[in-house]
């Protein structure tokens, strides 16, 4: 006998293991663009420094 209320637990835990995975991929992506970016920026200024330096 097919049980609903079993499916609809076993989706809503699903569901909640999907966005758990989705949420940790975006926060690390999220940290790599950040870092990506610092490390551009802080070239940038090296260069400024090197240029105003001589």
């Amino acid at each position: 006998m097919f049980m609903w209320g079993d499916f609809i637990v076993q989706l809503v835990f699903l569901i909640i293991l999907v966005v758990i995975v989705a949420l940790v991929v975006l926060v690390i992506r999220k940290f790599s663009k950040r870092s990506k970016q610092l490390d551009r920026i802080e070239k940038k200024l090296d260069d400024i420094a090197a240029n105003k330096d001589g």
